[in-house]
């Protein structure tokens, strides 16, 4: 069904087709999304029941939990993508003063059989100058780790551009790059300019601002497009990549709290009410995401039909929705996902 089809159903509201006013938006499910890559794995059994047999037989690599073009799993506009209510009703979704520009942050999780590429992100003014909206700086939670499982996250001291272009062409970069261990529940930082490499050994969940662009600097020899100049171009020798450390509260476990994204881990004693969701320094409410890491949970409110929270499951929390409790439903591992927007785009 198409978007304006679902609108005029819930709403019946249009202005030259488009709601002409949204009021309070309820918690809604978001569909995952199955992006095939040359690195990923033909089943992703047990952590989500899908497989390459619905790919035809190409690898499944990453699972979008945000994209644009996933589909909403309940409530009034179940069939819609996400990326169309972003458009449609930013304020609803976002809360007041965000500009406009689409949904801020993409949610994945990597599933990496084989080395993916190593690569750079733009930084936001990188991105811009060659016609994309954003850059890309993101994080990895790791969400189960094998022994010696590793990453590459930024480069080692005194590496030089010089250095990172004879390696691109002589097979050796990886002897330029920073490897960190994994082990289960650590958090990385990856912030735009940082050379890095996700290796096997780990199932990352990763947030990022929402754009899928990337530049490869290297591929193994896979027949893949590669992105030298533009790569060296947003490549910065010395970054904050890295890991972090996790900062605990009373209430909540912060994992991350960067420039575009708060990520944290929600404890859940049975059941919470939403009101008790947001940190006291969100002094406006905003859009959060909410995410299963194991377990299951279901939201309950008066204000809209209850739904359960799946194993691996993620729910948006509008700015504008109603009241609800998080209730426990066994072992519920609940990571709260927060855009934060620049303070330089306000």
């Amino acid at each position: 069904m198409k978007f304006d089809s679902i609108l005029h159903k819930a709403s019946g509201m249009f202005q030259s087709g488009k709601p002409s006013v949204f009021a309070a938006l309820s918690p809604f499910l978001i569909e995952p999304r199955f992006v095939t890559r040359v690195w990923g794995y033909q089943d992703l059994r047990p952590w989500f029941d899908y497989s390459s047999a619905k790919t035809s037989g190409e690898p499944i690599g990453e699972v979008w939990l945000t994209g644009d073009e996933c589909v909403i799993a309940s409530g009034t506009y179940k069939g819609a993508m996400l990326g169309e209510l972003f458009a449609h009703a930013p304020e609803a979704l976002l809360g007041k003063g965000w500009p406009a520009n689409g949904s801020p942050l993409l949610v994945k999780v990597i599933f990496a059989k084989e080395k993916l590429s190593v690569q750079v992100h733009p930084d936001d003014r990188l991105a811009q100058k060659y016609g994309e909206p954003r850059g890309k700086t993101e994080c990895w939670y790791a969400l189960e780790a094998e022994p010696n499982a590793e990453v590459a996250a930024g480069l080692r001291e005194g590496v030089t551009l010089d250095e990172i272009r004879a390696g691109i062409q002589n097979g050796t970069l990886e002897n330029s790059l920073a490897v960190l261990p994994v082990d289960k529940g650590d958090m990385v930082l990856v912030d735009a300019g940082t050379v890095h490499a996700i290796w096997p050994g780990s199932i990352l969940l990763e947030v990022q601002q929402n754009s899928d662009l990337t530049y490869r600097m290297y591929d193994y020899g896979r027949p893949r497009e590669l992105h030298i100049e533009k790569s060296l171009e947003a490549t910065r020798l010395k970054t904050r990549a890295g890991k972090v450390p996790e900062k605990k509260l009373e209430d909540r476990t912060i994992l991350i709290d960067e420039e575009y994204f708060k990520v944290e881990r929600i404890p859940v004693n049975v059941s919470r009410a939403s009101t008790t969701l947001p940190s006291a320094e969100e002094s406006t409410p905003g859009l959060c995401y909410l995410f299963a890491a194991s377990g299951s949970g279901r939201l309950a409110s008066t204000g809209f039909e209850g739904f359960d929270l799946p194993t691996r499951g993620i729910v948006a929390l509008p700015a504008t929705s109603p009241v609800f409790a998080v209730q426990d439903l066994g072992g519920l591992d609940l990571i709260r996902i927060v855009p934060k927007w620049p303070a330089a785009a306000k």
